[in-house]
């Protein structure tokens, strides 16, 4: 059974409010005036990323597509609008029906982006399109900059673990996506159970230091929570002294014990002291989880320690300092008129402040090198050159209002782990540095 199937308190049964007011009084105005049925094209992008950042990670796509399924205004929505006077009854009655028809397109889950990359494609009416802006931004915005911290964490961390625990440090529902995010940019579990439940992500956890304090000795919870959980249990060894918690969890355990937890001072020495005296009570296998206020910098400082996997909570679900990736959902094209027939002409906006946009429905491909390693992202309006159309990035998401390209979220994980490898060296250097592809308009 997939648990995505059964649902959660987490799960709203429609998104339809999930959006701003003006979106509503747009439709209305459109509706009046006879434009709201133009064909047109809204694009999603970035005009620049976070500062220092070398690359953008998509994430939220799976669940743009289940809010774009459920964006419904059943009769409470439509009774809470018509109670605030926030549209006219001809809106409200457009509303009550409405289901979006029309197309999107999209770079895939786990795919990385730069400033420019049309990252989402949305075709349709103006009236059906224009509803959909906060709701897939706020998707898209949040889940890709964890994801793009959760990226640099892995890349970081190298083939050890990485663990998200920071749902006790964001909003529960965020929270929930959080964990989702961070496991498509790499991680490889989570602590939090409604993630776990709704999307299959792998949970872990075995205690804090309540526990420990709940007892009259620290000899005591140890053998409480071994007695429970068996000798592969993780011991968390630093609520008092750590050296003799480490004693007193092997005396308990056994050499066969499974981890220690060291969750506060300086973990790089702490760690080498840790390794050295499990060593020495032949608990070699043992290994050494870390915690504390952990981030990408922080992970790389440990690298040359004794350590076998990291948890990770307030900096991943922060976005490490960036919490969102800035994302805009912009008209870039509409018809000339609503006949279904009428040409799309290019729209942008032209005012000054860094705020202009490129009109036109675009097309983005990923120009490789001769060695196959990326070297430039393309994007363009008119015909794609013969060159780049094997690497071509955007795929249809939603055909005539059907969801086409559904997929389970290890493949998010897996493309992620790919297209990262196939980016410049320079990309996974922490060093404040510009996008490590530049973007080329043809």
């Amino acid at each position: 059974m997939n648990p995505a199937d059964l649902g959660l308190p987490v799960d709203v049964p429609s998104t339809a409010l999930f959006t701003d007011h003006y979106e509503l009084t747009m439709l209305q105005a459109a509706l009046a005036n006879g434009t709201a049925d133009r064909r047109s094209v809204f694009e999603v992008f970035t005009r620049r990323l976070p500062e220092g950042r070398r690359y953008g990670v998509v994430g939220g796509t799976g669940r743009v597509l289940d809010a774009v399924e459920n964006f419904r205004f059943d009769g409470a929505v439509l009774d809470f609008l018509r109670e605030r006077a926030v549209v006219d009854m001809r809106t409200l009655d457009w509303l009550a029906s409405y289901r979006f028809s029309g197309d999107i397109w999209g770079y895939p889950e786990g795919e990385v982006y730069f400033p420019g990359s049309p990252v989402l494609r949305v075709e349709g009416s103006f009236a059906e399109c224009v509803l959909l802006e906060t709701v897939i931004l706020s998707i898209l915005n949040h889940d890709s900059a964890i994801a793009a911290a959760a990226s640099r964490m892995s890349s970081a961390a190298g083939e050890r673990p990485l663990i998200e625990m920071g749902a006790r440090r964001t909003h529960e529902l965020a929270a929930v996506a959080a964990s989702r995010a961070a496991y498509v940019g790499g991680f490889t579990s989570t602590s939090d159970l409604a993630a776990g439940f709704r999307y299959g992500i792998p949970t872990v956890g075995t205690s804090a230091h309540a526990f420990t304090l709940l007892h009259d000795s620290e000899r005591d919870a140890f053998t409480a929570q071994v007695a429970s959980l068996g000798g592969g249990t993780t011991l968390l060894v630093d609520t008092y002294d750590v050296a003799e918690a480490v004693r007193t969890a092997v005396e308990v355990a056994g050499t066969g014990l499974g981890a220690v937890r060291i969750d506060s001072g300086d973990l790089l020495l702490v760690a080498h002291r840790v390794r050295q005296q499990l060593d020495e009570l032949g608990a070699t296998q043992t290994r050494i989880v870390v915690t504390s206020d952990l981030d990408e910098y922080a992970i790389a400082s440990l690298a040359a320690a004794p350590v076998d996997a990291y948890g990770v909570g307030t900096q991943l679900v922060t976005g490490s300092g960036h919490p969102t990736c800035s994302m805009v959902y912009k008209l870039v094209a509409r018809a000339t008129s609503a006949d279904p027939k009428a040409p799309l002409v290019p729209v942008a906006k032209k005012s000054t402040g860094g705020k202009t946009s490129l009109g036109g429905r675009k097309w983005a491909a990923r120009r490789l090198d001769a060695e196959g390693v990326a070297e430039a992202e393309v994007v363009g309006t008119g015909p794609v050159p013969s060159g780049l159309a094997d690497t071509q990035l955007l795929v249809q998401l939603v055909k005539a209002g059907e969801v086409v390209a559904r997929e389970p979220l290890e493949a998010a994980r897996d493309r992620h782990r790919a297209v990262r490898a196939g980016l410049p060296l320079s990309a996974t250097q922490l060093s404040r540095g510009e996008a490590v592809l530049p973007t080329e308009y043809v």
